[in-house]
């Protein structure tokens, strides 16, 4: 049976990302939350592997799409204060919440941590909410 090319590559994806937590908790005792890595590559003296770790991030998905021969997506028109606003309240929200997507929906959750299923369940309520009030509230 062979699935179509899009519900394959999600479904890889997500196979990917929780075989790296996996991987990351296993080998380094390590939760894989982004920001967590992120922020401490910054701050924190051991710093390689966290480097390593974000540089990974930046060029899987370059040189996936260079091999497979896939498409880079476009991403619409730019509204660089937005896209900026946005991501100061990402961080914002990520700080708030003590960890971000991938350190509670996909570490935290499989942990099951009650912390991370609350924040999970609110990440997912706000990003439902924004996207009704975003392409039918304020829709022109």
């Amino acid at each position: 049976m062979s699935l179509p090319l899009d519900f394959a590559w999600p479904l890889t994806g997500g196979i990917l990302i929780g075989l790296a937590a996996v991987l990351m908790l296993w080998l380094l005792g390590r939760i894989t939350g982004i920001s967590g890595i992120l922020w401490t590559s910054l701050v924190e003296t051991d710093r390689h592997w966290r480097l390593a770790f974000v540089a990974g991030l930046i060029l899987g998905p370059l040189l996936a799409h260079y091999f497979l021969n896939l498409p880079i997506p476009e991403s619409g028109g730019r509204n660089w204060p937005l896209i900026i606003v946005a991501g100061l309240l990402v961080g914002f929200g990520t700080r708030l919440g003590s960890g971000c997507t991938s350190g509670h929906g996909v570490c935290g959750l499989g942990r099951r941590s009650p912390r991370s299923l609350s924040a999970t369940l609110t990440f997912m309520a706000t990003g439902i909410i924004t996207v009704f009030i975003v392409r039918h509230l304020l829709a022109a």
